[in-house]
Protein backbone atom coordinates (compact mmCIF):
# COMPACT_ATOMS: atom_id res chain seq x y z
CA UNK A 1 0.00 0.00 0.00
CA UNK A 2 2.49 2.20 1.06
CA UNK A 3 5.01 1.48 -1.40
CA UNK A 4 2.29 1.70 -4.50
CA UNK A 5 1.68 5.54 -2.82
CA UNK A 6 4.95 6.24 -2.93
CA UNK A 7 5.43 5.12 -6.82
CA UNK A 8 2.48 6.81 -8.04
CA UNK A 9 3.64 10.08 -6.34
CA UNK A 10 6.88 9.42 -7.90
CA UNK A 11 5.45 9.07 -11.41
CA UNK A 12 2.86 12.03 -10.89
CA UNK A 13 5.72 14.42 -9.50
CA UNK A 14 7.97 13.78 -12.23
CA UNK A 15 5.55 15.09 -14.93
CA UNK A 16 4.31 18.39 -12.20
CA UNK A 17 7.79 19.12 -11.53
CA UNK A 18 7.85 20.12 -15.48
CA UNK A 19 5.30 23.03 -14.76
CA UNK A 20 6.84 23.31 -11.79
CA UNK A 21 10.13 24.54 -13.45
CA UNK A 22 8.03 26.39 -15.77
CA UNK A 23 6.44 28.34 -12.59
CA UNK A 24 9.80 29.19 -11.31
CA UNK A 25 11.46 31.09 -14.21
CA UNK A 26 8.71 33.55 -14.03
CA UNK A 27 8.31 33.09 -9.93
CA UNK A 28 11.85 33.07 -8.85
CA UNK A 29 14.18 33.74 -11.89
CA UNK A 30 11.77 37.30 -13.24
CA UNK A 31 9.65 37.56 -9.40
CA UNK A 32 6.74 37.78 -11.52
CA UNK A 33 3.76 36.34 -10.06
CA UNK A 34 2.32 35.02 -12.83
CA UNK A 35 -1.11 33.18 -12.93
CA UNK A 36 -1.28 32.50 -16.65
CA UNK A 37 -0.41 28.90 -16.00
CA UNK A 38 -4.09 28.30 -14.55
CA UNK A 39 -4.80 28.84 -18.54
CA UNK A 40 -1.72 27.36 -20.32
CA UNK A 41 -1.73 24.35 -18.42
CA UNK A 42 -5.05 23.04 -20.05
CA UNK A 43 -4.01 24.75 -23.22
CA UNK A 44 -0.68 22.05 -23.55
CA UNK A 45 -3.14 19.11 -22.57
CA UNK A 46 -6.12 20.44 -25.10
CA UNK A 47 -3.38 20.88 -28.11
CA UNK A 48 -1.92 17.21 -26.97
CA UNK A 49 -5.29 15.97 -26.74
CA UNK A 50 -6.94 17.07 -30.39
CA UNK A 51 -3.98 16.27 -32.22
CA UNK A 52 -3.64 12.72 -30.64
CA UNK A 53 -7.43 12.06 -31.11
CA UNK A 54 -6.92 12.93 -34.90
CA UNK A 55 -4.11 10.27 -35.36
CA UNK A 56 -1.24 12.06 -34.93
CA UNK A 57 1.69 11.64 -33.76
CA UNK A 58 1.88 11.66 -30.03
CA UNK A 59 5.21 13.65 -29.80
CA UNK A 60 4.66 15.63 -32.34
CA UNK A 61 1.29 16.55 -30.49
CA UNK A 62 3.66 17.19 -26.80
CA UNK A 63 5.89 19.96 -29.20
CA UNK A 64 3.25 21.13 -30.71
CA UNK A 65 1.77 21.82 -27.15
CA UNK A 66 4.74 23.66 -26.37
CA UNK A 67 4.73 25.69 -28.90
CA UNK A 68 0.41 26.51 -28.14
CA UNK A 69 2.45 27.60 -24.07
CA UNK A 70 5.33 29.52 -25.83
CA UNK A 71 2.70 31.55 -27.88
CA UNK A 72 0.80 32.32 -24.50
CA UNK A 73 3.44 33.28 -23.11
CA UNK A 74 4.85 35.97 -26.04
CA UNK A 75 1.14 37.09 -25.79
CA UNK A 76 1.41 37.47 -21.64
CA UNK A 77 5.10 38.97 -22.18
CA UNK A 78 3.27 41.73 -24.91
CA UNK A 79 0.19 42.70 -22.62
CA UNK A 80 2.79 43.41 -19.84
CA UNK A 81 5.57 45.21 -21.03
CA UNK A 82 3.88 46.88 -24.05
CA UNK A 83 0.44 47.51 -22.93
CA UNK A 84 2.17 48.14 -18.89
CA UNK A 85 -0.72 45.98 -17.09
CA UNK A 86 0.68 44.35 -13.64
CA UNK A 87 2.17 40.76 -14.37
CA UNK A 88 -1.12 39.77 -11.69
CA UNK A 89 -3.73 41.00 -13.70
CA UNK A 90 -2.34 40.06 -16.91
CA UNK A 91 -2.27 36.24 -15.66
CA UNK A 92 -5.55 36.98 -14.81
CA UNK A 93 -6.62 38.18 -18.17
CA UNK A 94 -4.86 35.12 -19.90
CA UNK A 95 -6.20 32.26 -17.97
CA UNK A 96 -9.60 34.02 -18.32
CA UNK A 97 -9.22 34.27 -21.68
CA UNK A 98 -7.63 31.04 -22.43
CA UNK A 99 -10.61 29.39 -21.18
CA UNK A 100 -12.70 29.76 -24.05
CA UNK A 101 -9.51 29.28 -26.73
CA UNK A 102 -9.09 25.85 -24.76
CA UNK A 103 -12.86 25.05 -25.31
CA UNK A 104 -12.88 25.96 -29.07
CA UNK A 105 -9.26 23.60 -29.34
CA UNK A 106 -11.27 20.46 -27.95
CA UNK A 107 -13.50 21.15 -30.46
CA UNK A 108 -16.44 22.41 -28.46
CA UNK A 109 -16.11 20.04 -25.73
CA UNK A 110 -15.46 20.63 -21.98
CA UNK A 111 -13.40 16.89 -22.00
CA UNK A 112 -11.54 14.94 -24.43
CA UNK A 113 -11.25 11.09 -23.84
CA UNK A 114 -7.13 9.71 -24.65
CA UNK A 115 -8.12 6.42 -23.75
CA UNK A 116 -7.27 3.83 -26.73
CA UNK A 117 -5.03 6.72 -27.73
CA UNK A 118 -1.26 6.03 -28.57
CA UNK A 119 0.77 8.19 -26.35
CA UNK A 120 4.44 9.68 -25.78
CA UNK A 121 4.40 6.53 -22.96
CA UNK A 122 3.03 3.80 -25.31
CA UNK A 123 6.24 2.73 -26.97
CA UNK A 124 7.77 1.91 -23.79
CA UNK A 125 5.22 -0.22 -22.47
CA UNK A 126 5.04 -1.39 -25.65
CA UNK A 127 8.99 -2.10 -25.92
CA UNK A 128 10.17 -2.66 -22.54
CA UNK A 129 6.97 -4.32 -21.13
CA UNK A 130 6.51 -1.10 -18.25
CA UNK A 131 3.90 -0.48 -16.59
CA UNK A 132 2.13 2.73 -16.86
CA UNK A 133 3.74 4.42 -13.82
CA UNK A 134 7.16 3.36 -14.93
CA UNK A 135 6.80 4.76 -18.33
CA UNK A 136 5.65 8.05 -17.06
CA UNK A 137 8.80 8.06 -14.30
CA UNK A 138 11.22 7.12 -17.15
CA UNK A 139 10.12 8.79 -20.50
CA UNK A 140 9.85 12.05 -17.21
CA UNK A 141 13.13 11.84 -15.80
CA UNK A 142 14.20 11.93 -19.54
CA UNK A 143 12.51 14.47 -20.43
CA UNK A 144 13.19 16.39 -17.06
CA UNK A 145 17.32 15.99 -18.24
CA UNK A 146 16.60 16.96 -20.96
CA UNK A 147 15.29 20.30 -20.16
CA UNK A 148 17.33 21.16 -17.25
CA UNK A 149 20.47 20.78 -18.99
CA UNK A 150 19.54 23.43 -21.90
CA UNK A 151 17.84 25.83 -19.17
CA UNK A 152 21.01 25.37 -17.27
CA UNK A 153 23.59 26.10 -20.71
CA UNK A 154 21.06 28.87 -21.35
CA UNK A 155 21.10 30.61 -17.94
CA UNK A 156 24.89 31.05 -18.62
CA UNK A 157 24.98 32.44 -21.77
CA UNK A 158 25.06 36.01 -22.22
CA UNK A 159 21.25 36.20 -22.69
CA UNK A 160 20.45 33.81 -19.94
CA UNK A 161 22.43 36.05 -17.65
CA UNK A 162 20.50 39.16 -18.37
CA UNK A 163 17.76 37.44 -17.93
CA UNK A 164 18.40 36.30 -14.38
CA UNK A 165 19.64 40.25 -14.16
CA UNK A 166 16.36 41.75 -15.38
CA UNK A 167 14.83 39.45 -12.34
CA UNK A 168 17.33 40.66 -9.70
CA UNK A 169 17.51 44.15 -10.51
CA UNK A 170 15.22 45.89 -13.27
CA UNK A 171 16.65 49.30 -13.04
CA UNK A 172 20.09 48.45 -12.86
CA UNK A 173 20.05 45.82 -15.94
CA UNK A 174 18.66 48.90 -18.07
CA UNK A 175 21.06 50.78 -17.09
CA UNK A 176 23.19 48.10 -18.19
CA UNK A 177 21.63 48.22 -22.08
CA UNK A 178 19.54 45.00 -21.29
CA UNK A 179 16.58 45.34 -22.67
CA UNK A 180 14.26 44.00 -20.01
CA UNK A 181 10.92 44.06 -21.54
CA UNK A 182 12.44 41.42 -24.20
CA UNK A 183 14.08 39.53 -21.24
CA UNK A 184 10.60 39.64 -19.62
CA UNK A 185 8.87 38.14 -22.62
CA UNK A 186 11.25 35.10 -23.43
CA UNK A 187 10.93 34.55 -19.50
CA UNK A 188 7.17 34.42 -19.84
CA UNK A 189 8.02 32.09 -23.40
CA UNK A 190 10.26 29.49 -21.67
CA UNK A 191 7.87 29.09 -18.49
CA UNK A 192 4.48 28.78 -20.29
CA UNK A 193 5.86 26.34 -22.48
CA UNK A 194 7.00 24.59 -20.05
CA UNK A 195 3.64 24.65 -18.50
CA UNK A 196 2.07 23.92 -21.47
CA UNK A 197 4.19 20.91 -21.77
CA UNK A 198 3.55 19.76 -19.02
CA UNK A 199 -0.46 19.63 -19.30
CA UNK A 200 0.33 17.74 -22.50
CA UNK A 201 2.10 15.35 -20.57
CA UNK A 202 -0.47 14.69 -17.44
CA UNK A 203 -3.01 14.37 -19.74
CA UNK A 204 -1.21 11.70 -22.08
CA UNK A 205 -0.62 10.40 -18.20
CA UNK A 206 -4.22 10.46 -17.35
CA UNK A 207 -5.56 9.57 -20.29
CA UNK A 208 -7.74 12.72 -20.76
CA UNK A 209 -7.96 16.50 -21.19
CA UNK A 210 -10.25 18.61 -19.57
CA UNK A 211 -11.17 22.33 -19.45
CA UNK A 212 -10.66 22.10 -15.28
CA UNK A 213 -7.39 20.64 -14.92
CA UNK A 214 -5.71 23.63 -14.69
CA UNK A 215 -7.26 25.00 -11.22
CA UNK A 216 -4.74 25.00 -8.87
CA UNK A 217 -1.89 24.56 -10.82
CA UNK A 218 -0.09 28.03 -9.70
CA UNK A 219 -0.56 26.46 -6.00
CA UNK A 220 0.82 23.46 -7.18
CA UNK A 221 3.73 25.02 -8.69
CA UNK A 222 4.63 27.56 -6.10
CA UNK A 223 4.46 24.50 -3.62
CA UNK A 224 7.18 22.15 -5.44
CA UNK A 225 9.24 25.31 -6.25
CA UNK A 226 9.28 26.41 -2.04
CA UNK A 227 9.40 23.15 -0.34
CA UNK A 228 12.82 22.65 -2.76
CA UNK A 229 13.90 25.61 -1.09
CA UNK A 230 13.39 24.59 2.23
CA UNK A 231 14.35 21.30 2.28
CA UNK A 232 17.77 21.63 -0.26
CA UNK A 233 18.39 25.32 0.83
CA UNK A 234 21.21 27.78 -1.58
CA UNK A 235 21.88 26.01 -4.13
CA UNK A 236 22.93 26.58 -7.90
CA UNK A 237 20.77 27.09 -10.62
CA UNK A 238 21.23 23.79 -11.73
CA UNK A 239 20.80 21.83 -8.86
CA UNK A 240 18.20 24.11 -7.97
CA UNK A 241 16.16 22.77 -10.98
CA UNK A 242 16.92 19.52 -9.98
CA UNK A 243 15.73 20.02 -6.36
CA UNK A 244 12.45 20.89 -7.76
CA UNK A 245 11.57 17.11 -9.12
CA UNK A 246 12.65 16.36 -5.48
CA UNK A 247 9.51 19.28 -4.20
CA UNK A 248 7.43 17.87 -6.70
CA UNK A 249 7.66 14.72 -5.58
CA UNK A 250 7.31 15.38 -1.77
CA UNK A 251 4.48 17.63 -2.36
CA UNK A 252 2.32 14.35 -4.74
CA UNK A 253 3.53 12.16 -1.63
CA UNK A 254 2.07 14.51 1.15
CA UNK A 255 -0.95 15.04 -1.05
CA UNK A 256 -1.69 11.12 -1.54
CA UNK A 257 -1.01 10.47 1.93
CA UNK A 258 -4.10 12.80 3.08
CA UNK A 259 -6.38 11.32 0.42
CA UNK A 260 -4.98 7.60 1.18
CA UNK A 261 -5.04 7.89 5.35
CA UNK A 262 -7.67 5.90 6.85
CA UNK A 263 -8.49 8.03 9.90
CA UNK A 264 -10.39 11.18 8.41
CA UNK A 265 -12.78 10.84 5.42
CA UNK A 266 -11.24 12.90 2.44
CA UNK A 267 -12.97 13.28 -0.81
CA UNK A 268 -11.30 14.31 -3.79
CA UNK A 269 -13.45 17.56 -3.86
CA UNK A 270 -11.25 18.57 -0.98
CA UNK A 271 -8.33 18.15 -2.21
CA UNK A 272 -8.04 22.15 -3.19
CA UNK A 273 -8.42 23.09 0.39
CA UNK A 274 -5.58 20.64 1.36
CA UNK A 275 -3.46 22.04 -1.42
CA UNK A 276 -4.37 25.56 -0.08
CA UNK A 277 -3.51 25.12 3.32
CA UNK A 278 -0.27 23.47 2.45
CA UNK A 279 1.16 25.93 0.38
CA UNK A 280 0.42 28.46 3.46
CA UNK A 281 2.67 26.21 5.62
CA UNK A 282 5.72 25.67 3.39
CA UNK A 283 5.48 30.10 2.62
CA UNK A 284 5.39 30.43 6.24
CA UNK A 285 7.83 27.91 7.02
CA UNK A 286 10.97 30.03 6.11
CA UNK A 287 9.92 32.84 8.24
CA UNK A 288 9.32 30.45 11.60
CA UNK A 289 13.04 29.13 10.43
CA UNK A 290 14.28 32.90 10.70
CA UNK A 291 12.15 33.27 13.89
CA UNK A 292 14.19 29.94 15.37
CA UNK A 293 17.58 31.02 13.87
CA UNK A 294 17.32 34.90 15.45
CA UNK A 295 16.08 33.29 19.01
CA UNK A 296 18.95 30.52 19.09
CA UNK A 297 21.50 33.81 18.17
CA UNK A 298 19.94 35.65 20.83
CA UNK A 299 20.26 32.56 23.86
CA UNK A 300 23.81 32.31 22.49
CA UNK A 301 24.78 35.54 22.56
CA UNK A 302 23.65 36.45 25.93
CA UNK A 303 24.74 32.51 27.44
CA UNK A 304 28.44 34.58 26.00
CA UNK A 305 27.75 37.80 27.93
Amino acid sequence: MILDVISSSFSQGVVWAVMAIGVYITFRLLDIADLSAEGVFPLGGAIAAIIITNGLNPFLATAAAFAGGAAGGLLAGWIHTKLHIPPLLTGILLQTGLYSVNFQVMGGRSNLALLGQETIFTPMEDMFGFSKNMSVTVLGLIILAIIITLLVLFLHTEMGLSLRATGDNPRMSEANGINTNLMKTLGYIIGNGLIALSGAMVAQKDGFADLSMGIGTIVIGLASVIIAEVVIPNQSIGFRLTSIILGSFIYRLIIDFILNQPWIDIRPTDLRLFSAILLGLVLYFPQIQRQFGSRKKSAVSGGAK
